[in-house]
């Protein structure tokens, strides 16, 4: 949402602009590194969400973007191992669920008769007491747990999730924009070639993603490799409702065992 509420600023006017691409890689790093340093168990943030997506953030933010790649910084605010699924019915009814035990294997603790795994997401705590992700008793973890949904006019559109760990809001965003801004249908938008940051300057793009693009992207300092296994680029799920017919659209994730399921 951070990088989304960074995007809204801009007009993109199709998918392979290098320039919207390029803005796109931008916001996603500074979002991420804004959201390292700030965000943590809502009880013991020191920072307000409200501040994190309010139009000044947004602003302050895109004037950091320039036609060059740049190393990302926290900003200054005002003082003060996953499955996903969707469904949906007839009625309405809508779901976006996710769950993750991380790390392939979670904790590597199984519950004592019963095979279940425990989860490692206290993983993402820091050891350092300054921190505001800071590791304490009864704390919640900064995470990538994040099942998507989507409104329009406060009316329910539908349930989307996109899973891999720190791709996950990565490939929401680009999903998101492929289906709003670009007029791509759920399974097009799944579909479509992305790209991921991964630290600093270093961007990793899928061996199908536009080649003019890249080329373009490395002129203005991004420091890019070309993957050529797709497996850590996400993988997503999406269901959308026409408001006006109630009719039901799915799309599934080619790079993953994904399924969509009619009843």
């Amino acid at each position: 949402m951070m990088a989304l509420n960074i995007l809204k600023g801009y007009e993109f006017s199709h998918r392979e602009d290098v320039i919207g691409v390029h803005r796109q890689l931008e916001a996603m790093k500074q979002a991420f590194t804004d959201g390292k340093e700030y965000v943590t168990d809502p009880r013991a943030m020191q920072a307000k969400i409200a501040d994190l997506l309010s139009e000044r953030y947004g602003m302050e933010a895109r004037a950091k973007i320039s036609d060059e790649a740049r190393m990302p910084e926290p900003g200054s605010l005002p003082k003060g191992g996953t499955v996903y699924l969707a469904t949906a019915d007839g009625e309405g009814n809508m779901v976006s669920f996710i769950q993750s035990n991380y790390m392939g294997f979670g904790s590597g603790i199984v519950v004592p008769g019963t095979g279940i795994g425990l989860q490692n997401r206290g993983h993402d705590f820091s050891l350092d007491p300054h921190h505001a992700n800071a590791l304490a008793p009864g704390k919640k973890t900064y995470h990538t747990i994040i099942p998507g949904f989507l409104t329009k006019g406060g009316q329910a559109v539908g349930p989307f999730g996109v899973m891999g760990g720190y791709m996950q809001p990565q490939g929401h965003v680009q999903v998101a924009m492929n289906m709003i801004d670009f007029g791509m249908n759920p399974q097009a938008a799944l579909d479509a070639p992305r790209w991921q940051w991964i630290s600093g300057k270093q961007i990793e793009v899928e061996h199908h993603f536009p080649n003019h693009i890249v080329k373009e992207l490395a002129r203005r300092g991004h420091q890019l490799k070309v993957a050529y296994d797709s497996g850590g680029f996400g993988r997503g799920q999406i269901i959308v409702r026409d408001p006006n017919t109630g009719v039901l659209t799915g799309g599934t994730e080619m790079r993953t065992d994904g399924a969509i399921a009619c009843w």
